[in-house]
C-alpha cells in the first residue's frame, strides 16, 4: 500500500486539508499483523472472517486500531521466504500462520523476535517450533488441530463407510511436506490392518490434480483419500467436479469440501483455528508474550458425510454408521 505523504508547516501543526492528524497518528501507531495461509483468496474469505471476529473478541477492529495483511498462497508455498523477509524488515507486530506449517516452520526459523502464532496439524513440539505445550518458550505459540494425527482415524470411518474398497488412491501435495510425509507414514501404518492397498499419487498445482485423477482412474481405484493441505481444501469445486466425473469416492479434512459435494470428511474446524489464532494475536498486541500463552489442542472433531452424494455413488451408508456422524447431508 502507498504511504500517503503529508505536508508540516515548520513553525507550526498544521497539516495538509486531506489529512488530518489524527489519520496521521493512527498510519504511524496502527500495529501491523502479517497472515499466511496456502488457500486461494476466494475460499479463504470466509476465514479471514473468522480471524477479524477473534481479534473483536480481543478488542481490535481491522482497520481501526490495527492493520492486518493476508497473503493467500493459492499453493505457491515458495513465495513464504519473500512475505516473511518482507514481514520483518518492515516491522510487523505479529506473525499468525493458521493452518500452514510450512509458513510456520519458516518464520520460526526467519525471526527470533517477532511474535508468531500458528495454527499447525501436526505436533508442535516434534516439528521443533516449541520446547513444550504448557511452557512454549521464545516467540512462537499457538494451536494444534491434529490434521495427521488423525489421518488413521479417517481412513478407518472410510473403510467402515466403504466396506468393499480395497484399492485406495492418495493424493498429497509434495510442495507441503510437513504434512505430505507423516500423513502417508500414517496412513502406510494403518493400511494392512484395514485390509487395504494404497496407491500415493503427488499433485501440486490444479494441472497436476487433473492428472492425478486421470491416473487413478486407469488404475480403477476404488476410493480417494485426499491429504490435509490449505492448497487442496481451495481446490474444493475442482475435487467435487473430478470425483463425479470418476464417480470415485472422497474423503477430505475440510468440512466445506464435503458440502461442497464430496462424500465424507472427518477433522476439527479450521475456523475455530482461525478465530484462535486471532485471539492469541490480540492478547499479544495487548501485551502478552508468546512465552507464557499455552498451546492449545483441538478437542472436538467432526464426521459429516454427504448422503446425497451416496446416494448418487450408489452407495448404502450403514444406518450405525450414519448415527455416529456428527452431521448428515441429506
Amino acid at each position: 500500500m502507498r504511504r500517503r505523504q503529508f505536508i508540516a508547516l515548520l513553525g507550526g501543526t498544521a497539516v495538509a486539508p486531506w489529512l488530518g492528524a489524527r489519520a496521521q497518528v493512527s498510519a504511524i501507531s496502527m500495529p501491523i499483523v502479517t497472515v499466511i495461509n496456502g488457500r486461494r483468496a476466494d475460499a479463504g474469505a470466509a476465514l479471514a472472517n473468522e480471524f477479524r471476529k477473534g481479534l473483536t473478541q480481543t478488542g481490535f477492529v481491522e482497520g481501526k486500531n490495527v492493520r492486518v495483511e493476508y497473503h493467500w498462497l493459492d499453493g505457491r508455498y515458495e513465495e513464504i521466504h519473500q512475505i516473511l523477509e518482507d514481514a520483518i524488515q518492515r516491522g510487523v507486530a505479529v506473525i499468525a500462520t493458521p493452518a500452514s506449517t510450512p509458513a510456520t516452520r519458516t518464520a520460526k526459523t526467519a525471526t527470533a523476535t517477532i511474535p508468531i502464532v500458528f495454527g499447525v496439524g501436526s505436533d508442535p513440539v516434534a516439528l521443533g517450533l516449541v520446547a513444550s505445550l504448557a511452557n512454549p518458550g521464545g516467540n512462537v505459540t499457538g494451536i494444534n488441530f491434529f490434521a495427521s494425527e488423525i489421518d488413521a482415524k479417517r481412513l478407518g470411518l472410510m473403510h467402515e463407510l466403504l466396506p468393499k474398497a480395497r484399492r485406495i488412491a492418495v493424493l498429497v501435495n509434495p510442495a507441503n511436506p510437513e504434512t505430505a510425509e507423516p500423513t502417508s507414514k500414517s496412513l502406510a501404518g494403518a493400511a494392512p490392518a484395514l485390509g487395504l492397498e494404497l496407491i500415493f499419487h503427488r499433485a501440486s498445482t490444479p494441472a497436476e490434480i487433473d492428472a492425478a485423477f486421470t491416473a487413478i482412474a486407469a488404475e480403477r481405484a476404488d476410493a480417494l483419500f485426499i491429504a490435509p493441505d490449505a492448497f487442496f481444501a481451495s481446490r474444493g469445486a475442482q475435487f467435487v467436479l473430478l470425483a463425479a466425473r470418476d464417480r470415485l469416492p472422497a474423503s477430505v479434512f475440510s468440512s466445506d469440501v464435503v458440502a461442497a459435494g464430496l462424500l465424507m470428511s472427518y477433522g476439527t474446524s479450521i475456523a475455530d483455528v482461525f478465530r484462535q489464532v486471532a485471539i492469541y494475536t490480540g492478547s499479544i498486541l495487548k501485551g502478552a508474550k508468546p512465552a507464557d500463552l499455552p498451546v492449545l489442542q483441538s478437542t472436538r472433531f467432526e464426521f459429516i458425510i454427504n448422503l446425497q452424494t451416496a446416494r448418487s455413488l450408489g452407495l448404502d451408508v450403514p444406518p450405525m454408521l450414519l448415527a455416529t456422524a456428527d452431521q448428515v447431508i441429506e
